[in-house]
């Protein structure tokens, strides 16, 4: 999949080094920030580019996207992309992509900080002081030393919690359902099920993304489980720790603090849970300094100039089979997998849901490549009827239409893939090539195979006949008295039945395949 992008339109405030680095790259780029706040005028100036960069400011609704004729990427300088809907992007294919490491450090440092203010009563020993008051004792404290921290979520923020409060004394404990036991033990977390962090936690914090499956993770019932006197953290998003469960768990002294840097609505409309005198908070500042705000801008700009350039897909989010299929042994096997597809289908007839779809590879350096060969196939499977099918969209379009692919490795001392298609009425094709060289090239059709792989590019005229000598001669001759030039010709040895399969590259497209039935049983021109 190729990118090609002209114009970037930048919403949010960002680092001049993103514009820069953007602008040095060849790529044209607008910057309005106004149109973060102006819905009606950003839905009529999105048609206007193919990419689009923005912080948290700006809200990416599916209208929105509906609006972009062309657009092709979306990139979120920071870490959340919940301003984003990621769902309506990946239906019209297209890329969404974060900068997941970009602000780790900040937000990691501003959650170490909001533990240690709400622990020694910073924020109101300073406001006191401010209002000429001396409350030493009014503000006690507690230690850290031997307390327990359990920390859910332990990526990139997560990991660097745990190493710098471990400084403290505090133990760490924490929960990840992608990381196991054995990598949090290399930072010093012992891993656990949920559940059990609990009864165990003096200190929770989160550092997980918002998704259903996170909304009010720590609740009522989460709540009454713990110690009392808990105190909860969240520099990740509002709405993790239920805000409403706060308030009631400090009135009951279940919970003995807070410590909130995001919450549910921004600003904040719940003034009970940020003028309570036990909460501590701050207005979403966790990737709020210089260095992180730096290091998003660069990040989100050499970003989109790698994927571009077709160096790398960094930070993608909706485009797995894509950020697999960019490397320069890869790319080859994604051409090739799509074009035998697409011949597929044009010898069985359009898929369905009851069209049975095999691919399967041979070879060890083919053994994990199902990720992208499975959408490299739904793109020449699927039927054209939009602009934008792509290996983002493919498999989601694939799935609303019922239509499955199976993939399979077996191991063989040779490299190449075999793409299967079967029809509900018996109708089946099965095509092998082989990219090992680093070209794409078909070796047979129906298990009979070319004298020499046949490169697949151009225009191509795809034909069964007669295995007789006078037949290739014959279409030739047709095609020349419709002055379309026949390049190159190749052809498979013949069937049981006497037929074999002929592939020609043209130097046009054929406008009448008709003018060719008097010598071909069954001709398809492709286009790849």
């Amino acid at each position: 999949m190729s990118l090609i992008l002209k114009n970037v339109l930048i919403t949010d405030d960002i680092d001049a080094q993103c514009v820069k680095i953007l602008r040095e790259n060849g790529i044209a780029v607008t910057i309005n920030t106004g149109l973060a706040k102006d819905k009606t005028a950003l839905l009529s100036e999105i048609g206007n580019y193919d990419g689009l960069i923005v912080r948290s400011g700006t809200k990416v609704t599916a209208d929105v996207i509906a609006a972009s004729r062309g657009l092709k990427i979306i990139g979120r300088a920071g870490t959340g992309v919940d301003n984003i809907d990621c769902g309506a992007a990946t239906q019209k294919g297209i890329i969404v992509m974060n900068t997941p490491g970009g602000n780790t450090m900040s937000a990691a440092e501003h959650t170490c900080f909001m533990i240690s203010a709400m622990t020694r009563h910073i924020p109101q020993a300073a406001a006191s002081m401010r209002e000429g008051r001396w409350d030493r004792k009014k503000y006690m404290g507690s230690e850290l030393l031997g307390k327990t921290l359990a920390i859910i979520g332990l990526g990139r923020i997560g990991k660097e919690v745990a190493t710098r409060m471990q400084s403290f004394g505090m133990r760490t404990i924490g929960y990840d359902p992608l990381i196991p036991g054995s990598v949090s033990a290399e930072f010093g977390v012992e891993w656990m099920e949920i559940n059990q962090l609990w009864p165990l936690a003096d200190y929770v914090t989160v550092h997980v993304p918002l998704i259903p499956q996170t909304k009010n993770l720590i609740n009522d019932a989460v709540f009454a489980s713990c110690k009392k006197g808990v105190k909860v953290v969240n520099v990740a998003r509002g709405g993790i720790i239920e805000e409403d469960a706060i308030l009631r768990a400090l009135a009951l002294g279940q919970c003995g603090g807070a410590a909130l840097d995001v919450f549910v609505e921004e600003p904040p409309t719940n003034t009970a849970l940020i003028q309570h005198p036990l909460v501590v908070s701050t207005p979403h500042l966790g990737a709020s300094t210089v260095e992180a705000q730096s290091r998003v801008a660069v990040e989100i700009a050499q970003q989109f100039v790698d994927m571009v350039q077709g160096q790398a897909l960094v930070g993608a989010i909706n485009a797995d089979a894509l950020s697999h299929a960019l490397g320069d042994d890869t790319k080859p096997w994604v051409s090739l997998v799509s074009a035998m597809a697409l011949i597929s289908q044009s010898i069985v007839g359009s898929v369905s849901n009851s069209t049975k779809v095999q691919i399967t590879t041979f070879g060890n350096s083919l053994k994990n490549a199902g990720s992208y060969m499975k959408a490299a196939a739904l793109v020449g499977l699927l039927p054209k009827t939009a602009n934008s099918l792509n290996l983002v969209n493919a498999p989601v379009l694939a799935k609303e239409m019922g239509i499955q692919v199976a993939c399979e490795h077996k191991e063989s001392e040779r490299i190449e893939c075999v793409v299967m298609l079967q029809q509900a009425n018996g109708f089946q094709s099965q095509l092998t090539g082989s990219a090992s060289g680093g070209t794409a090239m078909l070796t047979a059709i129906n298990g009979l195979p070319f004298t020499t792989g046949v490169s697949l590019e151009g225009d191509v005229l795809v034909y069964r006949s007669q295995a007789n000598s006078s037949v290739m001669p014959a279409v030739a001759g047709t095609l020349a008295a419709a002055n379309v030039l026949v390049k190159s010709f190749a052809c498979t040895s013949p069937n049981a039945e006497g037929e074999m399969w002929s592939i020609m590259n043209t130097g046009q497209p054929i406008t009448n395949l008709e003018i060719l039935k008097l010598h071909v049983n069954f001709a398809q021109q492709l286009q790849f």
